[in-house]
């Protein structure tokens, strides 16, 4: 693909229009300016968007498989040669604080060696720190090295997230040893957000091999020893996913443990309030009855009596438990 312009990546309403310019930074492409090899351009794209919608369903530059993948039907990572190109769909930790993290963002490329063109709905926070590189002159100069600059901001965001989970799940120990327990639901957010990370970042880290193995015309060996890298990096990440959800299963064995020693302890201490008051009970309960006969009925301190020989009673049978080992 040559004789690419300016002109073919203009979309009125897209995030932003760049072009590198081989040194490590970006400048903003203009129509009359050409694209190539050296100075790759970069469109980034809200699908959602009407114009940018419109481009990405008509433009000549993209493939008919990508068409539609690049407007939002791809959600799972994957990767996909498509002639000259590669589509890659990949996922970034949700940054936004009206959501959890876990609620991960999904972004989607199209590459090949003269153009970058991505597309995503909500905001990808792990592009801005490729971005900044880019705008101070310290990004990548190629496209290649792009992106493995932003598999490599990717994985870093999500080995924080995992980190944070990591802290939460300690913090739940504590408290377990404190015999604390969790509050209601948080210990299942906690499984939740590691069995969804677990699910996209395992064919995530797939996909970094796959990038790191299959000889990528706009990839040197250098990038692609990064990307194995990143790679192995991600792969140990999910081992300590792993190693979270066992844990998470063992607190919550604990939990049930320590609820069910506790509903025990009130059950045995309500037997034996029963068992202490029971001869008592037997006992008000015969002298109760409105019939004729009954001891000391005529008697004044008989109502007196009846009651101290009633304490008695009690402490006689808190005795005898105490003897037993049963208090």
């Amino acid at each position: 693909m040559s004789g690419l312009t300016g002109r073919d990546f203009f979309v009125s309403d897209a995030v932003f229009i760049w072009r590198f310019d081989g040194m490590g930074g970006i400048v903003p492409l203009e129509q009359s300016e050409c694209v190539d090899k050296q100075h790759p351009c970069w469109l980034h794209l809200n699908y959602t968007h009407p114009q940018s919608a419109d481009w990405l369903a008509n433009s000549p530059l993209l493939p008919d498989m990508a068409r539609d993948l690049l407007a939002g039907e791809s959600l799972r990572p994957r990767v996909t040669r498509m002639g000259e190109g590669t589509f890659i769909t990949l996922r970034c930790i949700n940054g936004s604080t009206d959501e959890r993290p876990d609620q991960l963002v999904a972004m989607r490329m199209y590459i090949n060696e003269n153009m970058i063109i991505t597309s995503r709905q909500r905001q990808v926070l792990a592009l801005d720190d490729v971005i900044n590189d880019l705008k101070s002159g310290t990004g990548a100069k190629d496209v290649g090295g792009w992106l493995v600059d932003v598999c490599d901001a990717l994985t870093d965001h999500a080995s924080e997230f995992i980190e944070q989970l990591h802290d939460q799940i300690i913090d739940l120990e504590d408290d377990l040893l404190d015999q604390q327990i969790p509050q209601r639901g948080q210990l299942a957010l906690l499984r939740k957000q590691l069995i969804v990370m677990r699910r996209y970042m395992a064919p995530q880290r797939d996909v970094f091999a796959r990038l790191a193995s299959e000889r990528l015309p706009w990839m040197d060996d250098d990038e692609r020893r990064r990307m194995q890298d990143i790679a192995d990096r991600l792969g140990r990440g999910l081992d300590e996913i792993d190693a979270c959800i066992a844990r998470t299963a063992i607190m919550a064995d604990e939990i049930s443990q320590m609820m069910q020693e506790s509903l025990s302890r009130r059950s045995y201490t309500m037997s034996l309030m029963a068992m202490v008051f029971l001869p008592s009970t037997f006992l008000t309960g015969l002298f109760g009855v409105n019939l004729g006969g009954i001891p000391g009925g005529s008697w004044g301190f008989g109502f007196a009596f009846f009651c101290l020989m009633l304490v008695i009673l009690v402490v006689a049978v808190i005795v005898w438990l105490k003897r037993s080992n049963w208090l």
